[in-house]
């Protein structure tokens, strides 16, 4: 295990307690439940797309079986914008429940791989004293089986990984196909592989109280207000051991230190709000238990607020929450919009550069040159034709093509041909519709020049 770091040049090694409370159960649950979606989403298929697809090297998300590409790179921002906004709305008013329920790291260390090494090694006094102990046959087995486990999981878990960045089909190739084909791709689930090992066998907490950004974001948007996991030291202190032959005006805590020792950051919550809490309710468990032996009422340390402690006042709903609120909704009815409105071809028309209007005198027509350029957003081929709205309209190509491919684009050159006497002024707007399979899958605008028919 790696030490979390302390002030001194020693290094403070975690050995946390586990008790299973009603709170770590709940947790379990929804941790289970985490896990399950983390490793079916790839496999699970929406339009003929996987669940969701961060694919980075050929610029293609897919989220929910809908595809975004370079093209839509503004929806993918203003995304990661609402979803940025969310969390900070979230952390202002309950704090940093997201590590400790949600977090894939807190998930996979202390559901997954710290319960592995409490059955192997036992729990975390045995886990001391084996690591404090000379090496022994007994312990050289323990530890190479548990590391040798950690690493198999390890490598399952870059696998599945991996395949949220290149897709399930691609990860099966590099799986079932030799290596010597595939020599990136295995390259890539090895660097990975080794690294979530050093993540869950090594660095462990330091990941969420020195690499994680959010945990210092925490302490900005923390205030009196933010529901946090705290320690009600207006009825606990002073602490200190009860004694039933004494009279004592002692707090409910009876400094059993409990809460400590089931911390998997190794900080004591009774010191106040501190950036390395990840609020993952081990110690409301532990304390609620001493609590119920002692005939105290639960929650010494629960979920509150510094003013509900203080002033015993329920939460209310600050400035900060209603202007974050605001900005939140904003956001998320502008992202809605854009994706209710988003058609499934991107179509940019202009009209050929240096060119005007070619009159044809024998036809008694008049005609634009433009150049078209389709991107197909959806997951297949496409058959398409341009048809104009108005009927007097008609099209020539010059540069023609009747199929959209999958994730490509098609460029098209041709003539628009009016009757010279529709001419009703020199600039009219005229309009398109882009058809396929016989819906309409997209429209737009363009300008036509000409002279007026007088």
């Amino acid at each position: 295990m790696l030490a979390s770091p302390n002030y001194s040049s020693a290094r403070k090694w975690i050995y946390p307690r586990i008790i299973k409370g009603k709170l770590y159960k709940y947790r379990s649950v929804v941790s289970y439940f985490f896990l399950a979606l983390l490793f079916a989403a790839p496999f699970i298929k929406v339009n003929g797309q996987q669940l969701i697809l961060l694919n980075v090297l050929e610029r293609k998300f897919v989220f929910f079986g809908i595809i975004f590409w370079p093209q839509d790179f503004y929806l993918f921002v203003l995304g990661l914008l609402t979803f940025i906004v969310f969390i900070v709305l979230f952390t202002v008013v309950f704090g940093r429940v997201f590590c400790g329920w949600a977090c894939p790291q807190t998930i996979f260390l202390e559901m997954v791989f710290r319960k592995i090494e409490n059955w192997i090694e036992g729990d975390y006094l045995k886990q001391k004293k084996m690591d404090e102990s000379p090496l022994t046959w007994n312990k050289f087995f323990k530890k190479t089986l548990k590391h040798g486990i950690f690493f198999c999981l390890s490598f399952f878990i870059a696998n599945i990984f991996l395949a949220y960045i290149i897709g399930t089909t691609a990860l099966l190739k590099i799986v079932t196909e030799p290596v010597s084909l595939h020599l990136t791709g295995f390259l890539s689930i090895c660097i990975f592989t080794i690294l979530f090992y050093l993540v869950f066998s090594r660095m462990r907490e330091l990941v969420c109280t020195v690499a994680c950004p959010y945990g210092r974001l925490q302490g900005v948007l923390l205030d009196n207000q933010s529901m946090i996991v705290a320690y009600d030291y207006l009825r606990g202190e002073p602490r200190g051991k009860k004694l039933k032959e004494e009279n004592n005006q002692l707090g409910d805590c009876i400094d059993c230190k409990l809460c400590v020792h089931v911390c998997p950051t190794g900080i004591d919550i009774r010191n106040g709000t501190q950036m390395e809490c990840v609020n993952c309710t081990a110690c409301i468990d532990a304390c609620d238990m001493v609590m119920e032996k002692i005939n105290r009422p639960r929650r010494l340390i629960g979920f509150k607020s510094e003013e509900e402690i203080k002033n015993h006042q329920p939460i209310k709903l600050n400035k900060r929450i209603y202007g974050y609120s605001a900005v939140l909704l904003v956001l998320v009815s502008v992202l809605s919009y854009l994706l209710i409105s988003r058609s499934d071809v991107k179509t940019t028309v202009l009209r050929a550069s240096g060119t005007l209007y070619q009159l044809r005198e024998k036809e008694n027509t008049v005609t634009n040159l433009y150049n078209a350029e389709l991107i197909n957003k959806t997951s297949g081929d496409l058959s398409f034709e341009i048809v104009p709205d108005d009927d007097k309209a008609s099209i020539q190509y010059i540069q023609k093509e009747d199929k959209l491919r999958y994730g490509g684009q098609a460029k098209l050159t041709f003539f628009v041909i009016m009757p010279q006497q529709h001419i009703k002024k020199y600039k009219t707007e005229i309009s398109f519709r882009l058809v396929s399979g016989g819906k309409i899958i997209d429209r737009f605008n363009t300008t036509f020049i000409a002279p007026p028919n007088e």
